[in-house]
């Protein structure tokens, strides 16, 4: 697997005023940009191409891109209604850029490179055991480690296993998605979450996922300002800094 899609159009309106002036990917984590240890994770890993699906303030993550060497080809998709849509839109609109095996993140996810070990085969999510400050999608899982079931936009209970919202498709498994993401976009479901087509991929037993645990203390989603500051105060131990070798400068704009 060496393409990964990171969705990254939205407005990060939660995390104001830390992204009055840059989008969201772009908000800093103790002065690493969220996008820089993304990008420095998946070349760990030897991934080749990233799809940016970008929108707001898509202007700047060109020009992080224009000016970082990177090593990674970008393909750029622009979700021009990136203020009236959800996550499932942005999705739908990257697949003419797709056709092979491909990991899906957020943009708003800092994680150390050693979490994406086991997200390197197809069809796998990323869990996490529910701490206090998460919510968000949930699942069931059997004693294989299957996932059983989705519950898209519950409060989560104490025993939960949240997504972490990365996830890795095999191209049958994307093929899947891809057309029940057109009958959704068609109906006019563009506000939904991509996990709701999961859900009903996994409830009609034509796709099963494998899932792969994201202990808390390795990664964290950035919504708002507090999420921000827990961050902050955590990546300052020696197993997050020793992975955070800076990012050379592009000798020139190649990626644009």
């Amino acid at each position: 697997m060496t393409t990964a899609v990171v969705l990254a159009a939205g407005c990060g309106s939660r995390l104001r005023p830390a992204t009055d002036a840059v989008p969201k990917c772009l908000s800093e984590v103790n002065g690493v940009p969220i996008l820089e240890q993304q990008v420095r994770c998946l070349r760990h890993w030897g991934f080749q191409r990233v799809v940016m699906v970008v929108g707001h303030f898509e202007r700047q993550i060109r020009d992080f891109f224009d000016r970082t060497a990177t090593g990674l080809t970008i393909a750029y998709v622009v979700n021009t209604r990136y203020r009236t849509t959800n996550n499932i839109y942005s999705l739908w609109l990257a697949q003419e850029e797709i056709s092979e095996p491909f990991l899906l993140l957020e943009c708003d996810l800092f994680f150390k490179e050693s979490s994406l070990r086991d997200m390197l085969e197809p069809n796998k999510v990323a869990v996490s055991r529910v701490q206090p400050w998460m919510n968000g999608t949930t699942v069931d899982i059997d004693v294989n480690r299957r996932v059983t079931g989705f519950r898209v936009g519950h409060h989560t209970r104490s025993f939960d296993l949240k997504t972490v919202n990365i996830y890795s498709f095999s191209a049958a498994t994307w093929e899947d998605m891809r057309r029940r993401l057109e009958q959704r976009i068609r109906a006019g479901n563009v506000d939904d979450y991509y996990e709701v087509v999961l859900s009903e991929m996994v409830s009609d037993g034509d796709r099963s996922f494998g899932a792969v645990d994201f202990p808390a203390r390795d990664w964290h989603e950035i919504d708002t300002l507090d999420d921000l500051h827990v961050a902050e105060r955590a990546v300052t131990t020696p197993e997050w800094t020793m992975s955070r070798r800076p990012l050379q400068r592009a000798v020139a704009a190649s990626n644009r």
